[in-house]
């Protein structure tokens, strides 16, 4: 018997009608294939449609790690776990808003308790636990400040702080222990780690910051030593003041340098010697008395007294003091002698008695007085070092090479007077100047090909994304072409045709035939159901025996 063989114009009907007439062992067959091709395909499409997922909260610990997922699952977000567990990951869409939502929850803790340990008294609990919960509550506030910080993973605070009593005259001050877990590849600078120590200090009562100690995670101690103060170095400010002073004074001098020997032709570096010590003088001069024309005058006194006396004993009490006095005698002259000596005697007038004058002159003259108070600033600049080096000129010839030659001593002495000019050189102060021209090596610049259109990150993740949306129709192409549409055209094949009645035979030769020669003539039809009959003589007479046995019926 002939086998049935399905045709691709074979109406829908008679296909049913096929898969109907199949055994249940193929039918099932069928069924687990259509099965398998409809899991893979939905497997692709999940795949496809897998999300991206981030990383919400590393490092979580235990107890909060717990909380975060029980609030993920109330709020149906999937999450995935990574590095062990310590990070818990979402979908990449969903980060921000499951961090705000966790936020609003208090979550997460990071295991550090603060002030809320004060929230819920128990009954019955002692001044000693009230006063151990109040420090654990300010080491967890201080931490969680702590952490703030950009750098700082993770803080722990340790604080000591004694108990006052009345017997004990002087108190000893509180001290405070800093441990730090930086961020991997993080550091902190010296003002930050005095932030740090300030903060501390800031929020415990007379709390001295030299009391402060921090540490971090690998043993080095980041603050000084409690006690130390080391005042021949200078802070980060004062360096940072050395360094812009520096730099702006090499500005200066490539900047008037650049338009005359060029951008990469000259190269400047400045050393400054600056005096940051803060000193303040009170002097009070006097000058010495100037002459008495150019002298101001503050007062002037004079006094004057006139006294005069008869003659009287005078004395000392006793037989020499009153003694009368020794008779006049005129000298002898010659006029004197004869008889006008007598005469002349005689008209001698009396002595005049003695006067006694006193004067006295005060004059006060204004004294010169300066006084000085004089604050020097900080920062002053002592001395500066300057070196200059210029690279030779560059000349092209007519024939297009390229030569350097040195600069002549005039140029030289150009640039050095243009380079004193800009930096302000004293030579009283002892500034120093030392200008170079010598030859730049300059290594020429690496050229750094383009990256071309397809190796960029943008066009990797579209040619990716791309890529796997093909893939998974080419599966499915291929599944359906390639296996699931041959498989069911060997299970049509492979079918035994049923035993047949004539009619069955009869119609199924028909629909042959119809489907064979549907466009041929009438003449031509008839033509090939004589060959027919003459080659198939059994065929045709079950033919005829199937109609005659119609007909009885």
């Amino acid at each position: 018997m002939a086998d049935i063989v399905p045709n691709p114009g074979q109406p829908a009907a008679s296909r049913f009608t096929v898969l109907a007439n199949m055994p249940n062992r193929q039918k099932l067959g069928l069924m687990v294939i259509v099965a398998t091709l409809v899991a893979l395909a939905a497997s692709a499409w999940m795949w496809s449609q897998t999300p991206d997922y981030r990383v919400l909260y590393p490092n979580v610990s235990d107890r909060d790690g717990g909380a975060i997922i029980a609030a993920l699952q109330q709020m149906n977000v999937p999450y995935k776990f990574a590095d062990g567990g310590g990070a818990i990951l979402v979908p990449a869409d969903k980060v921000h808003e499951m961090r705000l939502r966790l936020a609003s929850q208090g979550l997460p803790k990071g295991g550090i308790s603060g002030f809320e340990l004060m929230e819920n008294p128990k009954l019955g609990t002692s001044q000693f636990l009230e006063q151990v919960n109040y420090q654990r509550a300010l080491e967890g506030e201080l931490a969680r400040s702590i952490q703030s910080l950009h750098a700082v993973q993770s803080a722990r605070v340790h604080l000591a702080i004694s108990k006052p009593s009345v017997f004990v005259r002087e108190q000893p001050k509180p001290s405070a222990s800093v441990l730090l877990n930086l961020h991997p590849g993080r550091m902190l600078e010296p003002a930050q780690v005095s932030a740090i120590v300030h903060l501390v200090a800031s929020s415990i009562a007379d709390l001295p910051a030299k009391n402060v100690t921090i540490v971090d995670q690998n043993g080095n101690l980041l603050s000084s030593p409690s006690g130390t103060v080391n005042t021949a170095s200078l802070d980060a400010g004062q360096l940072k003041y050395v360094q812009e002073l520096e730099q702006s004074y090499t500005k200066r001098i490539e900047a008037i340098l650049v338009p005359i020997v060029g951008a990469s032709n000259v190269r400047a570096q400045v050393t400054a010697d600056v005096d940051f010590s803060l000193v303040e003088r009170a002097e009070e001069i006097y000058k010495p008395n100037a002459t008495p024309s150019e002298a101001a005058v503050r007062s002037q006194q004079t006094s004057e007294s006139t006294s005069s006396s008869a003659s009287s004993p005078s004395g000392v009490p006793g037989a020499l003091s009153n003694q009368p006095p020794a008779p006049a005698s005129a000298p002898l002259t010659a006029a004197g002698t004869g008889a006008n000596a007598g005469t002349a005697g005689a008209s001698t007038p009396a002595p005049t008695p003695p006067v006694n004058t006193r004067k006295d002159s005060t004059v006060n003259y204004e004294v010169d007085k300066t006084i000085r108070h004089v604050r020097q600033p900080l920062g002053s600049i002592k001395r500066l070092s300057v070196a200059v080096v210029v690279n030779h000129r560059k000349e092209i010839d007519a024939s297009g090479k390229v030569t350097h030659k040195p600069l002549s001593q005039t140029e030289i002495a150009q640039v050095t007077d243009l380079v004193k000019e800009a930096m302000g050189y004293n030579k009283e102060r002892g500034d120093t100047l030392n200008v170079v021209n010598s030859p730049f090596n300059v290594t020429e610049p690496e050229v750094i090909p383009e990256v071309p259109f397809w190796k960029k990150p943008e066009t990797v993740l579209l040619a990716k994304e791309t890529g796997k949306h093909l893939l998974i129709a080419a599966v499915m192409l291929y599944l359906v072409l390639g296996v699931l549409r041959p498989l069911l055209k060997n299970l049509a094949q492979a079918r035994p045709a049923p035993l047949a009645s004539p009619q069955d035979a009869a119609f199924n030769e028909q629909a042959v035939a119809e489907r064979s020669q549907a466009n041929i003539s009438y003449e031509q039809r008839l033509q090939a159901a004589k060959q027919l009959a003459q080659q198939e003589p059994k065929l045709v007479a079950n033919v005829v025996k199937g109609w005659m046995s119609g007909d009885e019926r």
